[in-house]
C-alpha cells in the first residue's frame, strides 16, 4: 500500500552542494499513471486528492481542462473567477499564519494562531453566503497590516523591499517581528524576472507548453521554458501591478502580503480579475487550463475519449508550480548550491527556510546540513 506522506514526496536540499546535487525532489508524476482510463467526471475529485494541499486549485483547472477537451463532460465551472479569489485568500492566510512562523521563527506563534482564529476568510461558509470581503479586509488591517491595506499595497507598489523593511520596523505584533527577524537570513542578489513564467499571456505560448506536456518524457517533473528553468509565484501574475520591484528571498514575502491586500480589497484594487485563469481547446478531446493559484502557475492537460457515449481520460499531465521552483538546475537550487556552508549552522538553516518559504513548495523539505552528511559518511 502507498501511504499519503510517499505520495505527496518531499525534498531534499543539501546546502553548497554543486548542482544538481543541492536539491533534489522525490515528487511523481502520480496524474500520468493513475488518471487513464479514469471517467473524466471522477478526474477533478482524484487530481483533489493527489494534490490536497491545493485541492481546490487542481479541482478547478481539471474542470476546465475538461469542459475545453469535451463540453458537457463534466459541469462547466461556476463562478471560476470568485473561487479562484477566495480560494487564494485562504490559501496565502494559512501559509503567512503556520508556516512562516514555524519555518522562520523556528516555532509556532501563539500570536499567530490565535489571529487565525479569527479570520472570517477561514470560517466555514454558510449554504449560499458568499465570502464577506469587507470582514476579511477589516480583519486583514487589524490582525497583520496594522493599517489600511490600499495605504500598505500602495507603498509596496512604489516602493517594494525599502517599504516592507520601513513598515516592519514601525510596527509591532507578531508578523512585522517576524519579517524584521527573518531578514537577517536574507543571502544572494534580486530574483531575476526575466525567468518569471508567464507562458499563459498568448495562445502560442500555451500550445507549446502543450506539446512539450504531451510529447517531452519527464517534462511535467523536470521542465523548462525557452531553453531556461522559470520560476512562478505572486511576483509573476499576468496582471501584475508590481513590475520593476527587485526582490530578493525576503522581499518576496513581502510580494505575497501584497497579493493578500489585492485579493481582499474591492474592486478595482482587488477585482475578482486580479488572478488570470482559462483553458483552450487543443483538438478533437484534447484540452489545457491554467489557474494563477497561491503558488504560481498551475497546468492541467486531459486527452478525452469517448467509451460507450461518456468522456474517459486516455492521458492526463499535471505541471504544478513546485516543478518550476525546484527543478535541480532552477533559481532556488542555484541559490541553496550558493549558500556558504562555513556560517553556523542555524543560521544556514535560517537561509534555507527563508528560500524555501519565498518558494513555497506544497511538500515538506529536508536540509542535509554538515553534521548530517559527517553521519552519512560514518554509517557507510
Amino acid at each position: 500500500m502507498i501511504r499519503a506522506e510517499d505520495m505527496a514526496g518531499r525534498l531534499d536540499v543539501r546546502p553548497g552542494a554543486p548542482l544538481p546535487g543541492a536539491l533534489r525532489s522525490e515528487r511523481r508524476d502520480w496524474a500520468s499513471r493513475l488518471a487513464p482510463g479514469r471517467p473524466a467526471a471522477v478526474l477533478p475529485g482524484l487530481l483533489a486528492s493527489l494534490f490536497s494541499l491545493c485541492s481546490h486549485a487542481h479541482r478547478l483547472c481539471a474542470q476546465l481542462a475538461i469542459s475545453a477537451a469535451a463540453p458537457g463532460a463534466v459541469p462547466a465551472p461556476a463562478d471560476a473567477a470568485q473561487r479562484l479569489r477566495l480560494e487564494t485568500a485562504q490559501e496565502h492566510v494559512r501559509r503567512i499564519g503556520l508556516d512562516w512562523p514555524r519555518l522562520l521563527a523556528g516555532a509556532p506563534v501563539p500570536e499567530a494562531l490565535a489571529s487565525l482564529q479569527g479570520s472570517p476568510l477561514l470560517r466555514p461558509a454558510r449554504a449560499g453566503d458568499g465570502p464577506d470581503w469587507a470582514a476579511a479586509l477589516a480583519w486583514l488591517e487589524s490582525e497583520w497590516l496594522q493599517m489600511p491595506a490600499a495605504t500598505w499595497l500602495r507603498a509596496w507598489q512604489a516602493c517594494g523591499a525599502d517599504w516592507l523593511i520601513d513598515w516592519s520596523q514601525r510596527h509591532g505584533g507578531w508578523l512585522p517581528g517576524l519579517l524584521r527577524a527573518a531578514r537577517e537570513a536574507d543571502t544572494g542578489p534580486a530574483v531575476p524576472m526575466d525567468h518569471a513564467l508567464r507562458v499563459h499571456a498568448d495562445g502560442e505560448g500555451l500550445r507549446a507548453l502543450a506539446q512539450a506536456l504531451a510529447q517531452t518524457p519527464g517534462f511535467a517533473m523536470h521542465p523548462r521554458w525557452r531553453d531556461a528553468c522559470a520560476h512562478t509565484g505572486t511576483w509573476s501574475r499576468l496582471h501584475r501591478r508590481d513590475e520593476g520591484l527587485a526582490l530578493t528571498p525576503w522581499a518576496m514575502l513581502g510580494s505575497r502580503l501584497a497579493e493578500l491586500a489585492r485579493l481582499c480589497l474591492p474592486a478595482p484594487a482587488g477585482h475578482e480579475g486580479w488572478l488570470a485563469h482559462g483553458a483552450l481547446r487543443l483538438g478533437s478531446g484534447q484540452g489545457l487550463a491554467w489557474v494563477e493559484m497561491a503558488r504560481g502557475l498551475l497546468f492541467h492537460s486531459v486527452d478525452l475519449v469517448d467509451v460507450a457515449g461518456a468522456s474517459e481520460v486516455r492521458a492526463c499531465h499535471v505541471l504544478a508550480p513546485t516543478e518550476w521552483n525546484f527543478h535541480p538546475q532552477g533559481e532556488v537550487a542555484r541559490r541553496i548550491a550558493a549558500l556558504d556552508v562555513s556560517v553556523p549552522g542555524e543560521l544556514l538553516q535560517r537561509q534555507v527556510n527563508l528560500i524555501m518559504v519565498a518558494f513555497d513548495p506544497c511538500v515538506p523539505f529536508h536540509t542535509g546540513l554538515a553534521q548530517d552528511r559527517a553521519r552519512e559518511v560514518d554509517h557507510a
